[in-house]
């Protein structure tokens, strides 16, 4: 699409489209947007892009300006002109300011002579470290980049009014929310422990999480309170894995022979002190002993003998050590959901207590197409206590009442220009850090307190790969992420709550766009990702536009997931695309924070991507041989990282036990974007190669609605 069917909209503002009919009636004007009219930026956009932002000084109480790429600070407007450190470091391009000497301003002085007639040797070896150290620390920020700002959505929805379900987020109510969710989590790994006598499976309790929110009826934003069924498919499923004992991936075959010594010694010992029935004791207990006679008069059996052994037994036993503990672990399940019931409803509690919230803004129901903009709140936002920020080294540490969170500087870059770009309601970034606080610690919360923990929720693609999908597939819009993990402004988040107001779009099965090209990369949940191919089905069936939606999940085989079955027999499959396990790297969840040496790692299984298109999509964007060679050669690990770690996801297990296989969301970066300007808008490369494909599509008769964009 071109600048000129665009105009040059800046920031979130959604275009108003025209209907698919020819427009004859003189009432459908030029594009509006949904929002009132943003005001001017208040720094020039060579500035922002030097990194130099506005900030209000609560000591001198006024404004100042902040360079983030070089620690900066200024009372005065900066001037690049003048002395840009960033491109010139000695000033040795610095314009003369104008009138002599008595106009210099903007914390210039006037060189004392001694300066002026050049000072001994070693000045100018200071001058060069000096230099030296300015342009290593502005690599290191750029360098650290993962995202690209400046790409606009070609994603178009229809008009709605701003959400009237969510409160917005407050620090004492995420406290509170925070501590509830620890205590449950706890409640979790007790329960597995005095009932079962295990350890809860990894992530299992995350999984959960998600598996209840998307059936979830209740208003709390994390705690699951008005679900059906309330046993928890997920839940049972992963702890039933791992009854009696946790299976494990083996290596040796000292592993092997140990490992089904013990599974034989727990399903005998779990048989004899369980109410089973005659028949199943008899099974497990002839079972159990014929394998622990077979190891002790057999010493020279191979690895893959022990394996098929445990095979066999898994076979024979499994089935009566699920009837035993079933009641047991839909007790853990249950006793888990009531919890949750209940410290919901504390929360609510805490937010009438502490919190006086607003009356909702009403709004007039809209049915208009428009390009997709930030989630909007019906309620107004009370006044947030303050947020202490205090940086160490290259971590932004923030502090409310004893409890701190930390998200590394660049990210804490990121979240205040995607803030700037998104929130609407505070110019002067007066809530700003409250509400970065209230967001780290939701996920904070979200991930859990492991070692890695939670990780593999918050993966991202690698760069290279959404440069490729970007460039050959007009892709500008995640399905999901965060504000903290996304490469695109756009996308769709778990947390409408805190993340509306660094751009997410809302939860995404409640995100219903009309035409667009999408990226899927759901956390490994079987039932969100059944969720999500439903939707997906539903959206492609009702839109005659062009729709696309690449869908990346793992390929796992064994057993097959119902969503990746139901993709491939989907009649909205136009591709199928498999990158081999150990082949690709991903970055990790945990990137706003965690350590440069556990950035990255491979997959430890393949992923497959597909590609899941309605006639127009199709048309539009097609997977063509080239198209897909491309983005198969962006998925290659960059040759010069040595690191190739393991992915930090649920533990290991036997081949076959898929449910708690590791997920290897977790990626890459393969080049450097930086954010910038916004004055080209909604996907303007989205027809770098579509040359025939947008021909034959211009001549039919229902074109898509970035085609009818009508000036600003």
């Amino acid at each position: 699409m071109s600048n000129d069917s665009q105009g040059s909209v800046k920031g979130e503002a959604a275009v108003i489209l025209a209907p698919s009919a020819p427009a004859t009636d003189s009432s459908q004007g030029p594009p509006l947007s949904p929002s009132t009219t943003s005001k001017p930026p208040e720094l020039p956009d060579e500035l922002v892009q030097a990194g130099w932002s506005k900030c209000w000084s609560r000591r001198e109480n006024r404004p100042y300006y902040f360079n983030r790429f070089t620690n900066q600070s200024l009372w005065e407007v900066p001037v690049l002109g003048q002395h840009d450190v960033i491109s010139d470091p000695l000033g040795l391009n610095a314009a003369p300011a104008e009138g002599g000497e008595s106009n210099l301003g903007n914390g210039q002085r006037k060189r004392r002579c001694s300066e002026e007639q050049g000072a001994g040797p070693n000045s100018l070896k200071r001058a060069k470290v000096k230099t030296v150290l300015q342009l290593l620390t502005l690599l290191v920020v750029v360098v650290s980049i993962y995202w690209d700002l400046d790409i606009q959505t070609n994603a178009v929805i229809r008009e709605h009014p701003p959400t009237p379900h969510h409160l917005p987020p407050h620090p004492e109510i995420e406290m509170q929310r925070a501590q509830l969710v620890t205590k449950l989590r706890q409640h979790y790994h007790e329960l597995c422990h005095q009932r079962e006598g295990i350890d809860p499976p990894r992530e299992s309790f995350n999984r959960w999480l998600l598996e209840r929110k998307v059936i979830d009826k209740g208003h709390d934003p994390l705690l699951p309170s008005d679900c059906d069924p309330v046993i928890s498919p997920s839940m049972f499923r992963e702890v039933m894995n791992d009854i009696p004992i946790r299976l494990s991936r083996i290596k040796y075959k000292e592993e092997a022979r140990r490992l089904l010594f013990k599974y034989a010694e727990a399903a005998k010992k779990m048989i004899d002190s369980r109410n089973a029935s005659p028949e199943s004791r008899k099974v497990v207990k002839w079972n159990a002993e014929d394998t622990m006679s077979w190891l002790r008069r057999d010493h020279s059996a191979s690895k893959e003998d022990y394996m098929d052994r445990l095979e066999h037994l898994r076979q024979q036993c499994g089935p009566h050590v699920t009837a035993v503990a079933k009641d047991s672990v839909e007790g853990i399940c249950s006793k888990i959901y009531q919890l949750s019931a209940e410290y919901s409803r504390r929360t609510q509690t805490c937010t009438n207590t502490h919190t006086h919230f607003g009356s909702a803004c009403a709004s007039p129901q809209q049915s208009r197409l428009v390009y997709c903009y930030p989630m909007r709140l019906a309620i107004p936002s009370p006044p947030l206590p303050r947020v202490e920020l205090h940086f160490e080294n290259d971590v932004a540490c923030l502090r409310f009442r004893g409890e701190m969170v930390k998200v590394n500087r660049g990210h804490f870059s990121k979240l205040e220009l995607l803030y700037r770009y998104s929130c609407i309601d505070d110019p002067r970034f007066e809530k700003f850090l409250s509400r970065v606080w209230c967001l780290l610690k939701r996920y904070q919360v979200m991930f859990g307190s492991g070692a890695n923990e939670g990780t593999g929720l918050q993966g991202a693609l690698p760069v290279t790969v959404f440069e490729a999908l970007h460039r050959q597939f007009g892709v500008s819009f995640e399905c999901f992420a965060s504000p903290l993990n996304c490469y695109f402004k756009q996308f769709c988040s778990a947390f409408p709550d805190s993340d509306g107001f660094f751009g997410s779009r809302g939860h995404f099965l409640a995100f219903s766009p009309v035409s667009g090209s999408f990226e899927a990369n759901p956390p490994f949940c079987e039932e969100l990702m059944e969720a999500m191919v439903k939707h997906f089905e539903e959206l492609l069936v009702q839109s005659s536009e062009p729709l696309s939606f690449i869908v990346i999940v793992p390929e796992w085989r064994d057993p097959v997931t119902p969503a990746l079955t139901r993709m491939e027999a989907s009649k909205f499959l136009r591709h199928q695309l498999s990158v081999p396990a150990y082949e690709h790297e991903y970055r990790s969840g945990s990137q706003h924070i965690c350590k440069r040496e556990e950035m990255y790692y491979r997959a430890v299984h393949g992923t497959a991507l597909l590609f899941l298109q309605n006639d127009a999509g199709f048309a539009k964007w097609a997977p063509t041989p080239e198209r897909l060679a491309e983005l198969t050669a962006a998925y290659r690990p960059i040759s010069s990282r040595t690191s190739s770690l393991s992915s930090p996801g649920p533990a290991h297990t036997v081949p076959g036990d898929k449910d708690s296989v590791p997920k290897a969301s977790e990626k890459t970066q393969g080049s450097v974007m930086s954010p910038g300007s916004h004055d080209n808008n909604n996907n303007n490369n989205n027809n770098n190669n579509d040359s025939s494909s947008s021909s034959s599509s211009s001549s039919s008769s229902s074109s898509s609605p970035a085609d009818k964009v009508a000036p600003v």
